[in-house]
């Protein structure tokens, strides 16, 4: 497997992951659990404006983010559909980008001004890590209140995307 390829898989996983997350904070009554529910949601926005900061990277491109997160916290919706549209542009991106620009480093700007250098992989890589990491926060929430939260593993998103991976021997 190339790495373009697994980029493609694990950008593809995280996708689904963040669509049955969403779905699953769907559940979250807002008045009864409404802190909770903030959290969820600012731990998301968190995310994805993070993810929105490191596109710009790796189009080389300015962003407007002064933070990693933003003053005001999104609607569930809004924000859904947010993520849904940079995970379309991320699967996009690691389709479309040629393999040997890859390894190719891109200097940039922190949001606490500092420079950092990372290459395009790099980048690619701390943006699904990052997720994951903050989606299982999330998850952490739900499962504190008796609600099951989604099974966001790469294995069970091979198998209900690739059946034929679960054949039995």
């Amino acid at each position: 497997m190339s790495t373009s390829t697994l980029l493609i898989s694990l950008f593809k996983y995280k996708a689904w992951a963040n669509v049955e997350l969403f779905a699953g904070l769907g559940k979250l009554e807002p008045v009864l659990h409404q802190s909770e529910r903030h959290t969820a949601i600012r731990l998301l926005n968190h995310i994805h404006v993070v993810d929105s900061i490191f596109a710009a990277h790796l189009a080389g491109q300015p962003h407007a983010n002064e933070g990693t997160n933003t003053p005001e916290t999104p609607t569930l919706e809004a924000l859904g559909n947010a993520v849904a549209t940079s995970d379309r542009w991320y699967i996009d991106y690691v389709k479309n980008v040629p393999s040997d620009r890859l390894a190719e480093r891109v200097s940039f700007t922190f949001t606490d001004a500092q420079i950092g250098t990372m290459s395009r992989e790099e980048m690619l890589a701390h943006v699904i890590t990052h997720g994951g990491y903050h989606r299982g926060a999330v998850g952490r929430i739900m499962a504190q209140l008796s609600i099951t939260p989604p099974r966001d593993t790469f294995t069970v998103y091979l198998h209900q995307s690739e059946p034929q991976r679960r054949a039995s021997t």
